[in-house]
């Protein structure tokens, strides 16, 4: 399993989001074709609403864009602490390590420092970190 495929699902920015953010821009873009239309005709009331209409609606979905992508950003997942623990049969030590590549569960591992014989990994796992409790006042 890999970390990349944990991690892509809170990282994402909403599709009906995104697709509402383009249609506004494209529709603001539009009124602003309508309007150049509209001055030619002769038309400088629906020319001046048109043009607002078309830029304020430009301008918030360039907002909505950015901010949007300003916050995914913001959204990066730390990579998350992964411990091997090695016991000695001997003398019942039991040290933790930093996972490798290629450690398994019950592999042989190099002889114990304090005794000399051989260890093997009893157990591989994430390190959880305790989330903070809210202090009610």
């Amino acid at each position: 399993m890999t970390q990349n495929a944990n991690n892509t699902g809170n990282t994402k920015i909403s599709t009906f989001v995104l697709a509402a953010i383009y249609i506004t821009l494209a529709l603001s873009i539009v009124a602003i074709i309508v309007a150049v239309g509209a001055f030619y005709e002769g038309s400088l009331e629906v020319t001046i609403y048109l043009l607002a209409i078309g830029f304020i609606a430009m301008a918030l979905s360039g907002y909505y864009l950015f901010q949007s992508r300003k916050h995914v950003a913001n959204l990066k997942l730390e990579k998350p602490l992964i411990l091997t623990a090695i016991d000695c049969k001997a003398c019942n030590k039991i040290e933790t390590r930093e996972f490798k590549r290629g450690d398994f569960v019950y592999k042989d591992m190099e002889p114990c420092p304090k005794c000399k014989s051989n260890g093997m990994i009893v157990a591989i796992y994430r390190e959880v970190k305790e989330k903070e409790k809210p202090v009610n006042v």
